[in-house]
């Protein structure tokens, strides 16, 4: 967008009026960067096309980070690697988001321009189209300069059934790499903190990594589905999905030298007291996976850019049911439980 071109180098209030400078704003900047066919309708709803066989499956999000631009990425970027994420770990393959903006008063454009063109550059890495949205804008001071929520539809092929129950003991746990970066990364950058770290968001769009290992694996020797289930470890980090899995009632048991943690990660965490487990993450996942095919799948994952450093963490057990341990270094087991609080708010 030519910036010379739009009638003011801030949002204003009138922005979000329904009047010329809406339709300006939508037409230059929201309708270039989100260019389909359906959104160029500009319908007050999106007219899909008949979608493919399956389960329908539909997520929304909102998101608030602060700052808007952190080492990685952004709050645009974030709002679709998060909702595609949401997605591809039920099994659906992503196909459209919508989107909803509320702008603070005075935010100048050129951010809001960095902001949706990212957005528009991810959903074109990730397959999906922005198809409908909406746009607000309130009194400076009312929001942090851009808040975002989206909401996603996607489609989960016959035969495809993750779920946490259908966890069994033997079972093995997996991550595709490393965790905590998104939190400290965000960290970092919001209280201007200079550890001299190169700590980066793993924020990324998950769902081609998900769809190459369900079509490589689909089955165990038992004949049912090799991937149990899957879960986005993001607010909370890993050890909240492993404690909202170990809830349908099974034990789980990790190994904490095996949780692949960036030294430098590490390093920052260990400085502030912070536990890189519970860390936030935008693009690491978990995930059950049958025992006979947890090498294959392994072998899946690295082969995927976003999954290099997939490791086996730990087993599904029977012992202590409904909690989730860790075995220490030194042999020692410690219970992992849900944070009680917030080690770091607005991180997505």
């Amino acid at each position: 967008m030519n910036l010379s071109e739009s009638p003011s180098d801030t949002i204003a209030l009138a922005h979000g009026s329904g009047g010329l400078l809406t339709h300006e704003l939508l037409r230059e900047v929201f309708l270039k960067c989100f260019d389909n066919t359906v959104l160029a309708e500009m319908e007050d709803s999106a007219k899909l096309p008949p979608l493919p066989p399956g389960q329908l499956a539909l997520t929304t999000d909102s998101y608030v980070v602060q700052p808007l631009f952190f080492p990685g990425g952004d709050v645009g970027k974030l709002a679709v690697c998060g909702t595609v994420n949401d997605l591809a770990v039920t099994g659906a393959r992503p196909l459209y988001l919508s989107c909803g903006f509320i702008i603070e008063e005075g935010l100048p454009l050129d951010t809001l321009v960095r902001v949706v063109d990212s957005m528009a550059t991810t959903a074109l890495s990730a397959g999906v189209q922005i198809v409908t949205g909406d746009t607000k804008v309130v009194e400076h001071g009312a929001a942090d300069g851009i808040f975002i929520n989206t909401a996603g539809v996607g489609v989960i092929p016959p035969g495809v059934d993750l779920s946490p129950s259908r966890m069994r003991p033997g079972d093995v746990v997996v991550v595709n790499g490393p965790v905590g970066d998104h939190g400290i990364a965000v960290m970092l950058a919001r209280e201007k903190l200079n550890f001299h770290a190169d700590v980066v968001s793993d924020c990324a769009p998950l769902n081609g990594l998900v769809a190459a290992l369900l079509e490589a694996v689909p089955e165990s020797a038992d004949g049912s589905g090799a991937v149990r289930c899957m879960r986005d470890a993001t607010r909370g980090g890993l050890v909240t999905v492993l404690c909202e899995w170990a809830e349908s009632g099974v034990g789980i048991e990790i190994e904490e030298r095996a949780v692949p943690v960036r030294e430098a990660v590490r390093a920052v965490s260990e400085f502030l007291g912070i536990d890189p487990l519970y860390s936030a993450n935008e693009g690491t996942l978990a995930l059950v996976v049958a025992p006979d095919m947890a090498e294959a799948a392994l072998a899946i994952l690295r082969a995927h850019p976003l999954g290099r450093d997939a490791a086996v963490i730990g087993r599904i057990t029977a012992e202590h049911a409904g909690r989730v341990a860790l075995r220490t270094p030194y042999g020692a087991r410690r219970i992992l439980q849900m944070l009680a609080g917030a080690q770091l708010p607005r991180i997505c």
